[in-house]
């Protein structure tokens, strides 16, 4: 399986105590530190066959296959790259420390670990364009090949400003419409204002105790 390294500047836009985090894991036509380029639809046929069996590539910490970091919730290509949200196990010893080091700005890097089915070489440039790809890990790490490939953000209950920000917050949790919007009517129900100012504080309060 490769990987790859190469420093970077930092460019953390944003983090909370939830440990969600998105970002880029690769992105397409940008050179690394190898001289190599991933083409858009590089990990189609990769992502499908995993996603067709239930699973996404594994969240590592610096491409050690020993020490996971949590789970994606969401892989897939765009335009720009590979983009993919995930959770850190926040009670995990490396979990928390990975947090700590994110939150101090130690690190923002993504890297990706795969193996290589398809690519081709232009001998007059020197360029490797990898065209398809088997993707195994997707890393938090230090040093990203592709400078591009940083985390862009991490998701926060302190956004949330609306009944409508709130049932986002939850759905991108895991909850359906229906359990979000009925989380939400308990929790107005139970506040003690007829205030929705009021009321909306209490669903943050509440959102915050069981985060």
């Amino acid at each position: 399986m490769n990987t790859k390294t190469l420093d970077f500047d930092f460019d953390l836009k944003s983090l909370s105590d939830t440990g969600t985090f998105s970002g880029y894991g690769s992105v397409f036509g940008v050179k690394d530190a190898y001289d190599e380029i991933v083409a858009p639809g590089a990990f189609t046929e990769s992502l499908a066959a995993q996603k067709s069996a239930g699973r996404l590539p594994a969240m590592l910490w610096q491409h050690r296959s020993a020490e996971p970091l949590g789970a994606f919730t969401e892989v897939h290509e765009d335009k720009t790259g590979l983009w993919v949200e995930g959770l850190i196990a926040m009670s995990t010893v490396r979990g928390a420390e990975a947090y700590a080091l994110l939150k101090m700005k130690a690190i923002s890097g993504l890297s990706i670990g795969y193996r290589t089915i398809m690519d081709s070489f232009d001998r007059s440039t020197g360029i490797n364009t990898l065209q398809k790809l088997n993707l195994m890990e997707v890393s938090l790490v230090t040093f990203p090949a592709n400078e591009a490939a940083r985390v862009q953000g991490v998701k926060t209950i302190e956004v949330i400003q609306d009944f409508k920000s709130a049932e986002k917050y939850l759905r991108d949790a895991g909850f359906s419409r229906k359990e979000a919007v009925a989380f939400i009517s308990r929790v107005k129900g139970i506040s003690q204002s007829e205030s929705d100012e009021d009321a909306m504080q209490e669903v943050v309060k509440t959102l915050k105790l069981t985060a």
